[in-house]
C-alpha cells in the first residue's frame, strides 16, 4: 500500500522531469537528471521505466509520421532522378563559364595590379611632396641664414636662427639633415657673437669719435627749429605745430636719420642678440666709461665759449645715440637705464657748470654760456630727457651774471665819474639842449624859458649814468630771454637786478667818489645836485622796465626801485664829507697857531692864522651861496648845505680852540696869553655875527662859541664869587662853564703865577691874589669831587 502510494507520487514528478528534458537546453539537463538521483529510493529505476515508455511513445509517433510522408519521399526521389541529367548539363556549362571567366580575368588582374602599383606610387609621391613641402621652408630659411651670414646681416641671421629653432626644426627633426643643421647652429651663433662683439666695439669707438659731431648737428637743428617756431609765433600769434620739440614733444625722427645716418645705420643691427646679457652688460659698461670721459671737462673750459660748446656737443651726441639705440633696438638699453644714466650725468653736469661758471668774470661769456645751456636743455628735452634742474641752475648763473654785470658797470661808473668836470652842463643852442634832453629826462619850465647860453644844473655824468643804467637793464634782460618764464617773473628779475645796481654798485661808486681826496667842496655840492636829479629819474627807469615787460607798476607784487634811499644816502655822505673836509681844513689852520702862552701882554690884534682861517671860510661859504641854480629847490638845497656846513665849521673851530686851551701838554698859561686868546675868539664871534651864510635866525651861529666866551669872561673879569655862588642855577651867568674845565685852566695860570713872581710873597697884593687862586682852586676841586661822587 505504501509502495503504491509512493509510486503514485513519483509518476507526476518523472513526467515533469521528462518535460524539462525535452524542452530544456542540453546544457541544463545535468541538474535535472541529478534531481532523479536525489529523490526517493528506487526512483531511478522507475524513472528509467518511465523514460523507456516515453521513448516507445515517440517512436510510435515517428513511425506514424514516416508512414504518413513516405509517398511524398518516394515522389521526391523520383523528381531528383529526373533532374540529375539537367544538373550534369548545368555543371558542364558552369565549368565552361568559369573557365571562360578565368581566362577573361587574367587581363583584368594584370591591369588591376598596374592600377594598384600606380596608386601606391601616387600615394608615395604625395607623401614625398608633403614631406618636401615641410622641409622646403626649413631649407629656405637655412639658405636665407647662409645668405645673411654672407651679407654680414648678423642681427637678421640671429632672428632666422630663432625661427628655425622654435618653428621649423620641430617639423623635420626626424630627418638627418635637420640634425646636421641643428648641430651647426651653435657654431654659427658663436661666430656671430664674436663678429658682433667686434662690430660692437667698432661701433662704440665710432660713436665715441662722432659724438661731438652728432651733438653739434642736433643742437643746430634744435636752435634752428626754435628760431623757426618763434618766428611763426610772431607772425601767426599762435603756437607752432605738433612736431616742434618744445612743450616736451620729441624732435622729429628725421633728425635721428640725419644725425646718425652714417655712423649708426649698419651697427644698430649687430649689438642686440648673441649672448644678450653679455652684450647688454658690455655695452652698458663701455658706455658708462664713455659717459665719464664725456662728462669730464677740460681744466680751462671756462676761459672761452668754445670750451663750453665742445663740452655740450659731446654730451648731446652721447645721449642722442642712447635715445636712438633705445628706439631701434630691443633690450640693449631700456628707458630705466637711460633715465638712470641721464640723472647721473645731469648731477655731474650741474656740478661742473656750477664750478667752472664761478670762474667767469666776463658777463658776455656768462651770457653765451647761458645761451648754450638753453640750447643744450631744449635739445635734450626734445629727446625726452628731463631738464628742469638745468633751468634751476640757470637761476644760479643768473645771479652770477648779475654779479659780473655789477662789476663791469662799477668800472663804467668809475670811468664816468673820472671824466666828469663836476660843473653844470653848458648849452649854447637849441640843438645841444635837445641832445641832453634826449639822453636824460629833465623837465624844468624855468630853464626852458631862459635864453641861450644857459646851463643844466647837473653835470655831464648824470645823463651818462642814466644811459648806462638803461644799458644795464638791457643786458640783464638778455639773460632772462628763453628761460620759459612769465613776464611777471622777468619784470621782477629786472627790477631786483636794477635795485642791486643802484643800491650797491652805484651807491658804492658814489661813496668812493665822495671820499676821494681830490674831490673838493664845490665838487661835493655838485654831486649832491647830481644825486637829486638821478633820484628824480628813477620813476622814468620804472616806466622803462614797464614798457619792456608790459607789467603795470600798479601790480601788487611789483618791486619798486630803491633809488630814493640810494641817492639820499649818497647826499648825506656828500654832506658829511663837506663837513669833514671843512673841519680838516680848519684843523690845518689851527695847527699853524703859535701862541706865546707866557706873554705878559697881548699883541693887541688877532692872530694871523685865525684871520686867514676866517677869510677862507668866508670865501668857501660865498661859493656855496652863489652856486648856479635854476630853481628854488636847488637854491634851498644849496642854502641848507651851506648853513649846516657853516654851523659845523663854527662848532668845530670852537671845539678846537677849547682843546688848545685844555691841552695836557700845555702846562702854563699867563693872563696875557688869555687876553690874546680872547682877541681871537672875538674875531670868531664877529665872523659868526656877520651872517656868512644867509638864513640863520638871531644869534644862532654865535652860540657855537658860547662855551669859550663864558669861560674867557670868567677869567677876564675874575668873577669867581659869582660863578661859585650861581653854579648849577638856570640863570647863571656862567652856565656853560664846566668846573673841571675852569679848574684845569686855573691850575695852569696858578703855576705860571708862581714861576713868574718869585718875590710875590714880599708884595701884599700878589700874596692876596695867590691866596685867592688857591682858595678858588680848592673850591673848584671840591665841586668837581662832589660831582664825581654824585655821578
Amino acid at each position: 500500500m505504501a509502495e503504491s502510494s509512493e509510486g503514485l507520487g513519483t509518476v507526476p514528478e518523472h513526467e515533469r522531469i521528462l518535460q524539462e528534458i525535452e524542452s530544456t537546453d542540453t546544457a541544463c539537463v545535468g541538474p535535472t537528471l541529478r534531481s532523479v538521483y536525489d529523490d526517493q529510493p528506487n526512483a531511478h529505476k522507475k524513472f528509467m521505466e518511465k523514460l523507456d515508455a516515453c521513448i516507445r511513445n515517440h517512436d510510435k509517433e515517428i513511425e506514424k509520421m514516416c508512414n504518413f510522408h513516405h509517398q511524398g519521399f518516394v515522389d521526391a526521389i523520383t523528381e531528383l532522378l529526373k533532374v540529375r541529367t539537367d544538373a550534369e548539363k548545368l555543371k558542364v556549362q558552369v565549368t565552361d563559364t568559369n573557365r571562360r571567366f578565368q581566362d577573361a580575368g587574367k587581363e583584368v588582374i594584370v591591369h588591376t595590379e598596374d592600377i594598384i602599383r600606380c596608386r601606391i606610387q601616387q600615394r608615395n609621391i604625395t607623401t614625398v611632396v608633403e614631406k618636401l613641402q615641410l622641409c622646403l621652408p626649413v631649407l629656405e630659411m637655412y639658405s636665407k641664414l647662409k645668405e645673411q651670414m654672407s651679407a654680414k646681416r648678423y642681427y637678421s641671421a640671429l632672428k632666422t636662427m630663432e625661427q628655425l629653432e622654435n618653428v621649423y626644426f620641430p617639423w623635420v627633426s626626424q630627418y638627418r639633415f635637420c640634425q646636421l643643421m641643428i648641430e651647426n647652429l651653435p657654431k654659427l651663433r658663436e661666430d656671430i657673437k664674436e663678429i658682433s662683439m667686434s662690430d660692437l666695439k667698432d661701433f662704440l669707438e665710432s660713436i665715441r669719435k662722432h659724438s661731438d659731431k652728432i651733438g653739434e648737428t642736433a643742437m643746430k637743428q634744435a636752435q634752428h627749429q626754435k628760431t623757426f617756431s618763434v618766428s611763426l609765433q610772431k607772425q601767426n600769434k599762435m603756437k607752432f605745430g605738433k612736431n616742434m620739440y618744445i612743450n616736451h614733444d620729441r624732435i622729429p625722427e628725421e633728425r635721428n636719420e640725419t644725425v646718425l645716418k652714417h655712423s649708426l645705420e649698419e651697427e644698430d643691427e649687430n649689438e642686440e642678440e648673441g649672448d644678450e646679457e653679455t652684450f647688454e652688460n658690455y655695452y652698458r659698461k663701455q658706455r658708462k666709461k664713455q659717459a665719464r670721459l664725456v662728462l669730464q671737462p677740460q681744466s680751462n673750459m671756462h676761459e672761452t665759449v668754445d670750451g663750453y660748446r665742445r663740452y655740450f656737443t659731446q654730451i648731446v651726441g652721447f645721449f642722442v645715440v642712447e635715445d636712438h639705440i633705445l628706439h631701434v633696438t630691443q633690450g640693449l638699453v631700456t628707458r630705466a637705464y637711460t633715465d638712470e644714466l641721464w640723472n647721473m650725468a645731469l648731477s655731474k653736469i650741474i656740478a661742473v657748470l656750477r664750478a667752472h661758471s664761478s670762474y667767469c668774470t666776463d658777463p658776455d661769456l656768462v651770457l653765451e654760456l647761458k645761451n648754450l645751456i638753453v640750447i643744450f636743455a631744449d635739445t635734450l628735452q626734445g629727446y625726452g630727457f628731463p631738464v628742469n634742474r638745468l633751468f634751476d641752475l640757470l637761476f644760479e648763473i643768473r645771479d652770477q651774471y648779475n654779479e659780473t654785470l655789477l662789476k663791469k658797470w662799477a668800472g663804467v661808473f668809475r670811468d664816468i665819474f673820472e671824466e666828469d668836470n663836476y660843473s653844470p652842463i653848458p648849452i649854447v643852442n637849441e640843438e645841444e639842449y635837445k641832445i641832453v634832453i634826449s639822453k636824460f629826462p629833465f623837465q624844468d619850465p624855468d630853464l626852458e624859458k631862459q635864453s641861450f647860453p644857459k646851463k643844466f644844473p647837473m653835470s655831464q655824468s648824470v645823463p651818462h649814468i642814466y644811459i648806462q643804467v638803461k644799458e644795464f637793464i638791457y643786458a640783464s634782460l638778455k639773460f632772462s630771454e628763453s628761460l620759459h618764464r612769465s613776464s611777471t617773473e622777468i619784470d621782477d628779475m629786472l627790477r631786483k637786478s636794477t635795485n642791486l645796481l643802484l643800491t650797491r654798485t652805484l651807491s658804492s661808486c658814489l661813496l668812493n667818489l665822495i671820499r676821494k681826496p681830490h674831490i673838493g667842496l664845490t665838487e661835493l655840492v655838485q654831486i649832491i645836485i647830481n644825486t637829486t636829479h638821478l633820484e628824480q629819474a628813477c620813476k622814468y627807469l620804472e616806466d622803462f622796465i614797464t614798457n619792456i615787460t608790459n607789467i603795470s607798476q600798479e601790480t601788487v607784487h611789483t618791486t619798486r626801485l630803491y633809488g630814493l634811499s640810494t641817492f639820499k644816502d649818497a647826499r648825506h655822505a656828500a654832506e658829511g664829507e663837506i663837513y669833514t673836509k671843512l673841519n680838516q681844513k680848519i684843523d690845518e689852520f689851527v695847527q699853524l697857531a703859535d701862541y706865546d702862552w707866557t706873554m705878559s701882554e697881548p699883541d693887541g690884534r688877532a692872530s694871523g692864522y685865525l684871520m686867514d682861517l676866517i677869510n677862507f671860510l668866508r670865501s668857501i661859504f660865498q661859493v656855496f651861496t652863489h652856486l648856479p641854480t635854476n630853481n628854488s629847490d636847488h637854491a634851498a638845497m644849496s642854502g641848507k648845505v651851506a648853513q649846516t656846513a657853516c654851523m659845523s665849521a663854527c662848532q668845530h673851530l670852537s671845539t678846537s680852540l677849547m682843546q688848545m686851551l685844555l691841552d695836557s701838554e700845555l702846562k702854563q698859561i699867563s693872563m696875557g696869553a688869555v687876553q690874546q686868546f680872547n682877541l681871537d675868539v672875538i674875531q670868531c664871534e664877529l665872523f659868526a655875527s656877520s651872517e656868512p651864510v644867509p638864513g640863520f635866525q638871531g644869534d644862532t651861529l654865535q652860540l657855537a662859541f658860547i662855551d669859550l666866551r663864558q669861560l674867557l669872561d670868567l677869567f677876564m673879569v675874575w668873577d669867581w664869587s659869582t660863578y661859585l655862588a650861581d653854579y648849577g642855577q638856570p640863570a647863571s651867568k656862567y652856565l656853560r662853564v664846566n668846573p673841571n674845565t675852569a679848574l684845569t685852566l686855573l691850575e695852569k695860570m696858578k703855576d705860571t703865577s708862581k714861576k713868574n713872581n718869585i718875590f710875590a710873597q714880599f708884595r701884599k697884593n700878589d700874596r692876596d691874589k695867590q691866596k685867592l687862586i688857591e682858595t678858588v682852586v680848592k673850591q673848584l676841586r671840591s665841586l668837581v669831587n662832589g660831582m664825581s661822587q654824585h655821578t
